[in-house]
């Protein structure tokens, strides 16, 4: 279960018992904020898109959307997201759970910059029901990003 690799992966911080689990779903955006109380902006939400070499992930706050031209400008290609069908096997979480932590090999994780206005933010933790409050300095450590990125709009 992918919850699982999250939480071994999260060991190495001793953050492992910090993941929260919840008795409904957090699955989406809002309904992530109503199990935290917090509101939507503060979700960071993990987006799959596929690569012309793999696959990578870009985490970015509950409220942006992925602009297409920056995403473009950043990337060198044209977004194109993962089908929900081929998630699991390209990221090793499936829809729900997708986070930027315990990926399969090869994929590569880009945080955007629309998360920084906040002191913490909420990903999932490899499931439809988890989540961990963390830094954006805990965030890019935990999930051996590649580097901060500003591929999105209607957040500001």
């Amino acid at each position: 279960m992918a919850i699982d690799k999250v939480r071994e992966h999260l060991k190495k911080w001793g953050r492992e018992k910090d993941i929260l689990k919840f008795d409904i779903s957090s699955a989406t955006v809002e309904l992530a904020a109503q199990a935290l109380s917090c509101e939507p902006a503060r979700i960071a939400k993990t987006l799959s898109f596929k690569t012309p070499n793999n696959a990578i992930v870009v985490v970015s706050a509950g409220d942006a959307r992925t602009d297409n031209k920056k995403y473009k400008n950043e990337f060198g290609v044209k977004a194109r997201m993962i089908s929900r069908e081929d998630v699991l096997d390209f990221i090793g979480h499936d829809i729900g759970g997708v986070c930027p932590f315990a990926l399969n090999k090869g994929v590569h994780v880009f945080l955007d910059i629309s998360l920084k206005r906040y002191e913490t933010v909420f990903p999932a933790c490899g499931s439809s029901n988890s989540a961990i409050e963390l830094t954006c300095d805990e965030l890019a450590e935990y999930s051996g990003y590649d580097k901060w990125v500003d591929v999105c709009k209607d957040w500001q």
